[in-house]
């Protein structure tokens, strides 16, 4: 199970896969579901091992990330180094979107699910 995040009205196609993040809470619970005792990126880097960790399943489809209770998304610091590059995965895709720079990732941390030297900075 992976999150995705829809980012516009029903019908248009604009969503956010999350394809990794870093542990602010919860960490042995986090462990637990996914059945190693580190606190490495490893632990969290890609979308199925976020879905994993979050206990996500397809109850949770349709959820309303904007109200409080279960899972929602909050506001945090603003970001200045952040780190573009493209999608991977996408091969079947016109080649202007292969390449797009649609994956975003803050510099600095190794929570990061990227293939190495693909991200730069914005």
């Amino acid at each position: 199970m992976m999150l995705n995040v829809v980012a516009d009205k029903e019908g248009v196609g604009a969503a956010v896969l999350i394809r990794s993040c870093a542990p602010v809470s919860g960490l042995a619970t986090i462990q637990q579901r996914r059945g190693q005792q580190t606190d490495k990126p490893l632990l969290l880097t890609g979308p199925g091992k976020v879905g994993q960790a979050l206990g996500l399943s397809t109850d949770w489809s349709n959820h309303p990330l904007y109200t409080p209770g279960g899972l929602e998304v909050l506001d945090g610091p603003e970001q200045e180094n952040i780190l573009v590059g493209p999608r991977v995965g996408i091969e079947y895709a016109s080649p202007e979107h292969v390449a797009a720079p649609w994956r975003f990732a803050v510099a600095g941390t190794p929570w990061i699910s990227a293939p190495k030297n693909t991200l730069r900075p914005r």
